[in-house]
């Protein structure tokens, strides 16, 4: 059977149309963005100084400046990123170009004495939390050297017609507005970096939780194979010997007896069966046990045997085919999905002695199961954990594997499992299952 792979992203494709799942994309993202809250500021603000305070700027290089931040963004957007994430190197020579920008806006109005100079602290601050620790020191050795610079180099305005008092006054603005820029882009720009190392925490922490539940999967598998191979032998001894006493006159003539044994025949073979889907779930001997059958007839002949095997005094069955779906779909039957139904059946039934219904829909490309019962229902704190083990809400020891195996065998078919307690009393568990991942044609390629 071949499960659905995980969804895979585009090494080659740019920032602007990648998935942006890695953090350095995410980091690289958030940049580009303060970037362009940057460049719209730093408009307004010649805008400003230009019309109502009449300081003569030199407008061309100051513009042409902000046009290459302008171009820079683009080219960060659109170029095709071929190692899938954002290095090290890349954020980094990203900020030296901001701040090789800011250097020259600085020098072309008024150098150190610009208010504006103290941007440079943003710019330190974005590279100690994006940046490796030799890039952050560099790029604090490189701003240093930048404000050192513009104290000597940089075009003096030409403010002799400007009177003292509203320079002073302009400087304090700008100084204030610097603050506001700075705290404000900064924590704007923090909060949004945490909550992607959140979520960078959150998806290693279910990446380990997911390796912990297989590895303990793979542990029971064993353990269960394990029993299978021992438990065959005395079942086959068991079969011959109640063989051996139906032939015998005491037993043979004895109908009564008879019955019994012919009852306790059965039963026997009823567990050589489960120990033969035992290993058959565990991968041996599977391939000379496979067969073809269609969703209808798997279904059909799933409940047939669990009504069977199973003492039920209410039971309902629903089964809804759908014209663009039909029941006739062939599938593979799978002995593991099979034990997961049955599971989810068997815990209805042992919540709910009177009722348990069983409802069979489609809805877009998936088979829905849905198992109810009108037991006591899932308790809260359950309902928060389901599919996680020892998770039961019958007070048994090491209790709760069951749908923790039923979660993690959907999950491999790429489906998922919910669970919910539905008004007027009783639980719900649904099984999601893409068909395509039921659908014999996956098995045409020799993955089955």
């Amino acid at each position: 059977m071949a499960y659905p792979s995980s969804r895979s992203v585009r090494l080659d494709s740019p920032l602007i149309a990648s998935a942006r799942d890695t953090v350095g994309q995410q980091n690289l993202l958030q940049l580009i963005q303060l970037r362009w809250i940057a460049v719209a500021g730093q408009i307004m603000t010649i805008a400003y100084v230009t019309v109502v305070y009449r300081i003569q700027l030199p407008l061309p290089p100051m513009l042409m400046v902000l046009g290459c931040l302008v171009g820079l963004n683009l080219f960060s957007l659109y170029r095709p990123r071929r190692l899938g994430d954002v290095r090290n190197g890349e954020l980094m020579s990203g900020l030296m170009l901001d701040v090789a920008a800011l250097t020259a806006l600085l020098f072309l109005s008024g150098g150190a004495t610009n208010p504006f100079v103290f941007l440079y602290l943003l710019q330190v601050t974005l590279g100690a939390v994006l940046l490796e620790a030799w890039s952050t020191w560099t790029m604090v050795l490189v701003t240093a050297l930048c404000f050192a610079g513009l104290t000597r180099y940089y075009v003096p305005l030409d403010l002799r017609s400007t009177d003292p008092e509203l320079l002073f006054e302009l400087h304090i603005i700008g100084m204030l507005i610097c603050f506001v820029l700075d705290a404000g882009l900064l924590v704007v720009f923090m909060t949004r970096i945490n909550r992607i190392l959140r979520r960078r925490d959150q998806r290693l922490a279910d990446l380990r939780q997911k390796a912990t539940e297989e590895d303990h999967i793979v542990r029971m598998g064993l353990l269960a194979s394990g029993a299978a191979h021992e438990l065959g032998t005395p079942l086959a001894t068991l079969s011959v010997i109640l063989g051996d006493w139906k032939r015998m006159p005491k037993f043979r003539d004895d109908p009564e007896l008879l019955q019994e044994i012919g009852d306790m025949q059965a039963e026997v073979q009823r567990c050589k069966g489960i120990v033969t889907d035992i290993l058959l779930a565990a991968g041996e001997a599977r391939g000379e046990s496979l067969t073809v059958t269609t969703v209808e007839r798997f279904l059909d002949d799933l409940v047939e045997e669990w009504r069977s095997t199973r003492t039920v005094i209410g039971f309902d069955y629903d089964y809804d085919p759908d014209d663009e779906v039909p029941g006739e779909q062939p599938i593979v039957s799978d002995t593991a999905l099979k034990q997961v139904i049955c599971t989810v059946l068997d815990n209805a039934l042992e919540a709910s002695r009177s009722w348990v219904g069983f409802e069979v829909t489609y809805a877009q490309g998936s088979l829905i199961l849905c198992v109810r019962d009108r037991g006591p229902g899932f308790v809260p704190s359950m309902l928060a954990q389901i599919g996680k083990p020892y998770q039961s809400s019958k007070g048994k020891t090491a209790g709760g594997l069951g749908l923790f195996l039923v979660v993690n065998v959907v999950r491999k078919f790429g489906g998922n499992v919910t669970a919910e307690n539905m008004i007027g009393g009783g639980a719900s568990v649904t099984l999601s299952l893409p068909l395509a991942a039921l659908s014999i044609e996956e098995s045409h390629d020799g993955r089955a």
